[in-house]
């Protein structure tokens, strides 16, 4: 554990220290101590003590620089620190945060439930049956919503499948130059259909279906398939390209179809 979080005084030293990195070299010991939460003498002792460590230098008055033993020193109480910080996200909180399931029949306040997701949503169903089961917090008749905590196990979701159609810009004929079979071909089977761009927008119109939304499509396709669903993105050829990052991004697999695919 870093040494930061067992005595009050390295965990000031590190603050100081740190803002002392951050300010450097004209460093103003009156604002680091406002920042600290410590009086301007006792920032002056401190600094004093890390300039005879090696962890600072002194270049004049008032002007100090962190030397290569102190960035050491806090990159290793830094790591220390998000170590501990990620057991306890990970580890500890997440056994006791809550989150929200859809009640599939009558769950009451301390049943234990089984935890699915169908549809890209998530269910509760009373009784330990599957792989993922939680504590619920409240009560809830069929179809309200339930809190549950204690979650333990993994959710099996099998990823959905990500399309993306792309249209040409209005300036090479937009959507009058898509081909109207292959399009309602593309987004025939999708669960969600989504689009970025207006070329996108009006090709989805011609062969009337509405967008479930027209922005951050991609990022709403990735968070989507992740949930299971398979996602039909009908994208401009300008807008592809955020489209596709943002699928990259999050590490979900994507085909291309339409114009020039």
């Amino acid at each position: 554990m870093s040494d930061a979080l067992r005595d009050k005084r390295t965990a000031t030293r590190f603050r100081i220290l740190s803002e002392i990195a951050d300010r450097q070299p004209a460093v103003s010991q009156g604002e680091i101590a406002t920042e600290v939460g410590v009086t301007s003498q006792a920032v002056s002792e401190y600094i004093r003590e890390l300039v005879e460590e090696g962890l600072v230098t002194k270049d004049g008055r008032s002007r100090y620089r962190v030397t290569k033993e102190g960035v050491d020193w806090l990159f290793q109480e830094a790591r220390e620190l998000r170590r501990f910080a990620d057991h306890v996200t990970e580890d500890v909180l997440d056994s006791v945060h809550e989150d929200a399931a859809i009640a599939a029949e009558a769950i009451e306040s301390g049943e234990t439930v089984t935890l699915v997701v169908t549809e890209g949503l998530l269910y509760a169903h009373p009784g330990e049956e599957g792989p993922a089961t939680g504590i619920a917090t409240t009560d809830a008749e069929p179809g309200e919503d339930v809190s549950v905590t204690g979650f333990e196990g993994v959710i099996d979701i099998e990823p959905g499948t990500v399309t993306v159609f792309r249209v040409p810009p209005a300036r090479s004929g937009g959507s009058d130059a898509v081909d109207e079979a292959a399009l309602s071909s593309a987004v025939s089977a999708a669960d969600l259909v989504v689009a970025a761009g207006v070329e996108g927008v009006v090709a989805l119109r011609t062969i009337d279906i509405e967008p479930a939304v027209t922005a951050a499509a991609g990022e709403v396709a990735a968070e989507a398939a992740m949930r299971g669903r398979d996602v039909a993105v009908v994208a401009s050829a300008d807008a592809l390209g955020r489209v596709t990052d943002a699928l990259r991004d999050a590490g979900v697999s994507y085909e291309v179809a339409g114009a020039d695919a």
